[in-house]
């Protein structure tokens, strides 16, 4: 077999997709006698979050993810990222080409919550690689990728900012279910205020800072873990 080899030589973001997006540029290694006239290339990107220290901010910021800090030794497991494909074109040797990974600005997604809790520095991913290859001088034969090939990669937190900033300039992205969506649609048009902002400031002010709305049945206190909140351990590759 072929012996392919990955590594990721930089990542920034895409400022002319239509949404959040960034572009990982990956060099593609190959035995320097094999001809390889393409690649159909599955990636998988996983958080590595034991992998970087965090301030007292950040620590807050995760708590949801990962509980309290004294808690990390066993909750600090790696997050799913994204999970994309690329086409490589014919190369010998070596070559490079983009990896483009669609993002969310989501908070429910766990990535999501964990990039936006840093502050800055790096965020220390792991890429791990399978897919067909299509090589040989003479004709071609069909290989395997072989699953044991990783890279590394550490995203600055800057590009990620960057990338969010490039859609949603100063503001922040809520996702609601459709009844309550309606809700606050009518409170607007009933108070007749021109803006979403206008329609959750006056819902602010009318609670009052020191009058808390009352706990839902089953809601989650502040600063208390969700259950089932924490990410599931990541063992071994899922199945692409």
């Amino acid at each position: 077999m072929t012996g392919f080899g990955f590594s990721c030589t930089g990542v920034r973001a895409d400022p002319y997709a239509a949404g959040p997006t960034l572009v990982f540029r990956l060099r593609v290694t190959a035995d320097q006698d094999t001809r390889v006239h393409a690649m159909a290339l599955r990636c998988q990107i996983r958080i590595e979050p034991a992998r970087r220290g965090y301030g007292p901010a950040e620590a807050e910021g995760l708590a949801d993810l990962f509980g309290e800090r004294s808690r990390w030794g066993t909750t600090l497991q790696p997050v799913q990222f994204a999970q994309v494909s690329v086409m490589v074109p014919g190369f010998t040797g070596e070559t490079e080409t983009d990896l483009v990974v669609p993002c969310t600005y989501d908070m429910d997604i766990a990535a999501t919550r964990y990039f936006e809790a840093l502050r800055d520095g790096e965020v220390p991913l792991l890429m791990l690689f399978s897919g067909t290859a299509f090589a040989g001088d003479g004709g071609f034969r069909v290989e395997p990728v072989p699953w044991d090939r990783e890279a590394t990669c550490r995203m600055p937190v800057a590009v990620w900012r960057e990338m969010v900033e490039q859609h949603f300039p100063g503001c922040g992205w809520l996702r609601l279910p459709a009844d309550l969506m309606a809700e606050l649609l009518a409170y607007r048009s009933r108070h007749a205020l021109a803006s979403w902002e206008a329609t959750v400031r006056a819902l602010l002010d009318a609670a009052g800072p020191d009058r808390p709305p009352p706990p839902r049945p089953g809601a989650v206190q502040p600063g208390a873990v969700r259950p089932g909140a924490l990410r599931p351990r990541l063992t071994e590759r899922t199945s692409p």
